[in-house]
């Protein structure tokens, strides 16, 4: 099997970095998002990704504070498109999984099978207290999502009636038509143990955050094992943040200029609120968070990053879901520049 590429789409403002260096500002404009979506599957990319926020971070960027939500984006992008896989971001508090099954099921039929589903337990409590919405502590938050999927998946099964009842969801001869054609994959973003567990056990997809490249084989292994040990496969996906120039040196002060001008308010609120909600980024810095929003640094000339994104093939991961600074011009640059080089490796 070759490495899947996919984008972390650009649907929220300022993305990928909480800094006012070099931003395409218009970027996150949806007619901009199917400029790049249509790019993105002319030259064989395979997958699209989007964040979901419903709040942004303050400061002078306000980062992520304009967003365009993912479910009806993707049923956009996938009219617009004909091949590439396209997935939604569902925060689990603010969805019945009932409206979850109807939805992806309209997905599916619309896109003949083209649709998935990133499920995310929800951590940002600014976002949801302004909603009135109290969020369960983390280990719970996860048990919740668990049953909000194997209601979903009980749902797309077409096995009716589907009965289900917790301290979160009480079903009672549950039905919900149509059927998607296949059950739409799920993927879930998250690296803390309670995320592993959930995802291993449930989850077509583990979407995932690491430090470093060095880090990704020992974390990709054990999940994989944790898969293993419920006799289960899961595919892993990364996304790294693509910084190239034609030197390192260039590539670095590229890096510099972007930390230099970092937006502290948003970036502190960004970091404070992973820290109390999330789980998945605890041992990341304030730079790496504010100059690529926890995406993998991969930088340098278009050998280094071709060879950073042949080491984490190496180390097993299916997917990148690939970050930029300008999604469009970077995206032609990658098709000149390191898709070749990635393609006489055998990596794509």
């Amino acid at each position: 099997m070759t490495l899947s590429l996919g984008l972390f789409m650009p649907n929220c403002s300022n993305m990928p970095s909480i800094s006012t260096h070099n931003v395409a500002p218009e970027q996150w404009h949806y007619s901009n998002n199917e400029k790049i979506a249509l790019y993105a599957e002319s030259v064989g990319f395979d997958y699209l990704f989007p964040v979901s926020r419903w709040r942004g971070f303050g400061g002078e960027t306000n980062f992520l504070g304009e967003s365009l939500e993912t479910v009806t984006w993707a049923a956009s992008l996938l009219s617009a498109t004909r091949r590439i896989k396209i997935f939604s971001t569902v925060h689990v508090p603010l969805y019945h999984p009932f409206v979850v099954a109807k939805i992806g099921a309209t997905l599916a039929h619309i896109s003949e099978d083209r649709w998935g589903l990133n499920v995310v337990s929800g951590w940002s409590r600014r976002e949801f207290e302004m909603m009135g919405i109290h969020l369960d502590e983390h280990k719970e938050r996860y048990q919740k999502t668990a049953a909000f999927i194997k209601i979903l998946k009980d749902l797309w099964s077409g096995n009716f009636p589907v009965n289900h009842s917790s301290k979160w969801y009480q079903i009672s001869d549950g039905e919900s038509r149509p059927v998607p054609l296949k059950p739409p994959e799920i993927a879930n973003a998250g690296t803390s143990e309670d995320a592993q567990i959930m995802t291993t056990q449930l989850c077509d997809w583990a979407f995932i955050s690491v430090r470093s490249i060095e880090e990704a084989p020992l974390l990709v292994s054990a999940i994989r094992e944790r898969a293993r040990s419920e006799s289960r496969e899961v595919k892993i996906a990364v996304f790294p943040f693509l910084l190239w120039r034609r030197t390192r040196k260039a590539a670095e002060r590229e890096l510099g200029r972007i930390l230099a001008s970092t937006d502290r308010v948003a970036a502190h609120n960004w970091i404070n609120d992973l820290m109390s909600g999330s789980g998945s980024f605890d041992d990341f810095s304030l730079n790496m968070l504010a100059s690529s929003g926890g995406a993998i640094h991969i930088m340098g000339t278009a050998e280094d990053v071709t060879d950073g994104l042949t080491k984490l093939y190496e180390a097993g991961v299916d997917a990148v879901m690939l970050t930029f600074q300008d999604y469009l011009r970077d995206l032609k640059r990658f098709q000149r520049e390191i898709a070749p080089r990635l393609i006489s490796r055998g990596v794509v």
